[in-house]
């Protein structure tokens, strides 16, 4: 009986598509069930045929279709990094994390595009989420090594001054969405970069993941006990 229910559902909506073809059973009475099963469902398979026969594409395509839930849609969110994500985004908190973080955007990169310094705001945030950098973004901004910065503003000998106050606007939003947890899906796990202009010896054994603006991003290669 429960089989008979679930396909009697559908075929009820057709045949009124279809502009009022009936279909008519009786539940046997015999003792071999499965017997009086395959009699009648052989009767209303071909009787959906011939419902669905005199459908058109659009009906069965409405048919077919499950509808939609609430609030979702199809695909994935994108992300745009343009003037009106920015301009949607709330003033962020002032904190030490988001200093450092629009500090090395601003004197790396105002220069870029939103997305541009999103990528920036990437890479240091994979570093901090990695075991081979340090774990907060104020350190991995200000770590040396190698005789140098890794980001070169902090060791020029020049006063960090922020003369340009809209870009720092700028740079400090781009930070706070990131530290909020803005998705990372601009350099595919990158933790280092470079501007064409340098040829830095590890750019040629790391996987180059993305260019963008005047940035090349680069993911270092993974360590195994095999190589």
């Amino acid at each position: 009986m429960t089989v008979l229910m679930r396909w009697a559902a559908p075929v009820v909506l057709l045949f009124g598509l279809a502009g009022g073809v009936q279909a008519e059973m009786t539940v046997s009475q015999s003792n071999d069930p499965d017997g009086s099963i395959d009699v009648h469902m052989t009767a209303l398979l071909g009787q959906e045929r011939a419902a669905l026969s005199t459908l058109t594409s659009s009906d069965v395509a409405a048919i077919a279709t499950a509808p939609m839930k609430p609030g979702k849609s199809k695909g994935k969110a994108v992300m745009s990094y343009d003037g009106t994500w920015l301009a949607a985004l709330p003033r962020p908190e002032s904190s030490d994390e988001l200093d450092c973080l629009a500090q090395a955007l601003y004197f790396e990169a105002r220069g870029e595009s939103i997305k541009g310094q999103a990528a920036v705001a990437e890479v240091i945030l994979n570093r901090v989420d990695s075991p081979s950098f340090p774990k907060t973004v104020c350190a991995v901004v200000n770590q040396g090594g190698n005789g140098g910065c890794q980001f070169s503003y902090t060791c020029d000998g020049r006063a960090e001054v922020v003369a340009e106050p809209e870009a720092w606007k700028r740079s400090a939003k781009i930070a706070g969405a990131m530290l909020d947890g803005a998705p990372r899906i601009l350099t595919e796990g990158a933790t280092y970069f470079h501007t064409p202009q340098v040829s830095p010896s590890w750019s040629k054994r790391f996987e180059l993941t993305a260019t963008i603006g005047a940035h090349l991003f680069y993911r270092a290669p993974i360590v195994t006990a095999l190589n």
